[in-house]
């Protein structure tokens, strides 16, 4: 686990400086040491967060004979399996490294060694003899790689500060991603909220090659292509579980599980306990003074029937009102997500315990049906699906039905069919039925500023991001698809990369391995699990392992008292939105950031539309001092 950036050119001038800094805005995700690398027209490095081969794993690694580099963040849950593989072709090893494999992988199958990885990681690779560049992002984008290209240059890092820090990119906001952002609290795809800086895809790869210059972008990995596959859905997920858990738990360091008290937490500390021969320690958070927000109790009571050494830490108004501005400018994107407080509170406390590994149960909500609105989304896509088939006109009466069974009433009807009818037949019905979505859409209206809006086109609506090429032959797989792609990529795993290694520990999901993925995406394919109860399939196969209590008790997740916080950061912050920079700017009108300042949080909206502003505001100004 570390941070890697660099510079690549066909300059002949030394880009070594520049990277030192960049590299220097980088420590935090790796205080144990740094590594660099030089060549004709490259600069690379980064920072190293040591986990596995504590003495020799220093960055970068080579091949035999020194001609290929690499560096990566992240970690190879399978590189002893891939190790094994490479050394009876021949392949001789010079550390135990997980990254070293990836160098040896390169030799054997080029740029399509990444389809042999299992884990987590953005490599950069050069190929002394092609005189070429290789970057990858994984899968699911548990790491970021971040670009900047410039004229016949690309400047690279896992996080975006330490682009900004080469002063090669002026700040300037990208009005599709502010807009993007105002309607999902988070920026989705390859966007990012500064002009010019955009993701590497996940799953994705790049080669720069410097003589001639060209740049080749190409996927090697989709959920779209996910095969339906058949078999017994509970036990193919025990299998994938029991799976991950025995390799993603490899480490020379101690490792912990973020514990909350639900399933998803649990079922992970109960097979990682399984598979792990050291001591296996569990966190958990609470909340002064709120017992309903409070899941400590219950996730000691896990803890003590796992044997596993437990430390809670409890969240505080005040101390989350100082922090705030810093948990704004250490998740690099703009996330206006309250409850991100939550892990770097748990990584906080492992880092002082001295445990720099977290396992954490992000994805199993996303991925088995943990959400009440994901199973509407279905019904609704369904129906707009057979509607356009049909004729919208000729179905407005299928619209006068809800999910429930319930009669609609006639307007309420008629917005749904008139929100089908106007957008494009291939845009999914999705996030976009959710009340801060909406509430993004309707203010958004009225609250920006002239300037923004004409920059802005039809195009650029923030439903587009929900399209589904059509025929939508597996509408469920296609919505998970699109929840994982949004909401958990962007919201949740970008927040937690960020505000654990802020703490140096490093974060691991194990309900997010690709194969699981897979197994589930594709059984969905041939089997409906949205009608039966929600994580039906993930709750059949771990009941073996976990207490009753755990199955059957509702959804909290690391849920904050939002309103009470929300209420003391406008208090400590509210007055900078007036005047401020997105009023400079011309992202709001002068008059909105007024009312904005007050802190309004309406009844039933999880992320007020104050709340993304003000995050956005202490963005901007953190990032463009940089």
């Amino acid at each position: 686990m570390c941070g890697i950036c660099g510079i690549i050119s066909t300059s002949p001038e030394s880009n070594q400086e520049v990277v030192e800094k960049m590299n220097a805005a980088l420590i935090h995700r790796g205080p144990d040491g740094e590594g660099k690398f030089y060549a004709p027209h490259l600069s690379m490095a980064m920072r190293r967060l040591s986990i596995i081969d504590l003495d020799s794993g220093w960055q970068p690694l080579y091949n035999e004979d020194s001609s290929i580099a690499v560096m990566a963040n992240g970690e190879i849950y399978n590189y002893l399996e891939l190790r094994d593989e490479l050394q009876k072709q021949g392949h001789v090893f010079k550390t135990e490294s997980d990254v070293e494999t990836i160098a040896h992988l390169y030799e054997e199958y080029g740029i399509d060694c990444v389809k042999h990885l299992r884990g987590m990681f953005a490599i950069a690779l050069w190929d002394d003899r092609q005189k070429s560049l290789f970057l990858a992002r994984d899968r699911m984008g548990e790491k970021t790689i971040y670009l900047y290209e410039g004229d016949k240059e690309v400047v690279f890092a896992s996080e975006m500060k330490s682009i900004l820090t080469s002063r090669k990119v002026p700040f300037e906001f990208d009005p599709v991603a502010i807009n993007l952002y105002f309607h999902l609290q988070y920026i989705p795809g390859a966007h990012t909220a500064i002009k010019g800086i955009r993701k590497l895809l996940p799953g994705h790869r790049m080669l720069i090659k410097t003589n001639p210059w060209q740049v080749q972008e190409s996927c090697y990995w989709s959920m779209d292509d996910i095969e339906p596959i058949e078999g017994d859905p509970v036990k193919m997920v025990r299998e994938k579980l029991e799976e991950i858990a025995s390799i993603i738990i490899r480490s020379d360091v101690p490792v912990g599980v973020a514990l909350s008290g639900g399933i998803d937490s649990s079922l992970i500390a109960a097979l990682a306990k399984g598979s792990y021969s050291k001591t296996l320690c569990a966190f958990s958070v609470g909340y002064p003074g709120v017992p309903a927000y409070d899941e400590r109790s219950q996730a000691r009571e896990l803890a003590k029937k796992l044997d596993m050494p437990f430390y809670d830490v409890e969240l505080g108004v005040d101390e989350h009102t100082d922090l705030f501005a810093k948990l704004v400018y250490m998740r690099d994107d703009p996330i206006a997500d309250i409850s991100g407080f939550g892990y770097y509170a748990v990584s906080r406390k492992a880092r002082e315990v001295g445990v720099p590994v977290l396992l954490q149960g992000q994805g199993g909500d996303e991925l088995f049906w943990g959400y009440h609105w994901s199973h509407e989304t279905v019904f609704q896509s369904t129906r707009k699906m057979n509607a356009v088939k049909r004729g919208m006109w000729r179905s407005f009466t299928n619209y006068t039905t809800a999910y429930s069974g319930e009669k609609l009433k006639l307007k309420d009807a008629f917005k749904e069919w008139m929100r089908d009818y106007t957008s494009p037949a291939d845009q999914m019905v999705c996030m976009d039925i959710l009340p801060f979505f909406l509430d993004g859409r309707n203010k958004s209206k009225t609250h920006y500023a002239k300037k923004f809006l004409e920059a802005l086109t039809a195009d650029d609506d923030a439903g587009r991001v929900f399209r589904k090429t059509q025929p939508w032959d597996h509408i469920p797989a296609s919505i998970t698809e699109l929840i994982m792609q949004t909401y958990l990529r962007e919201n949740g795993i970008s927040q937690g990369d960020r505000l654990s290694m802020s703490n140096s520990i490093e974060l691991r999901l194990p309900l997010v391995d690709y194969r699981l993925i897979e197994t589930v995406i594709g059984l969905r394919k041939n089997y409906d699990d949205h009608t039966l109860p929600p994580k039906y399939w993930l709750v059949e196969a771990v009941k073996d392992i976990l207490p009753a209590e755990v199955l059957t008790r509702p959804k909290r997740g690391f849920q904050p008292p939002a309103k009470e916080w929300n209420r003391n950061i406008f208090k400590k912050y509210g007055n900078l939105l007036p005047g401020g920079m997105l009023e400079s700017h011309n992202i709001l009108k002068s008059e909105a950031c007024l009312e904005l300042s007050n802190g309004a949080f309406p009844k039933g909206i999880g992320t007020p539309y104050s709340f993304k502003a003000l995050v956005l505001e202490l963005w901007a100004r953190e990032m463009s001092a940089i």
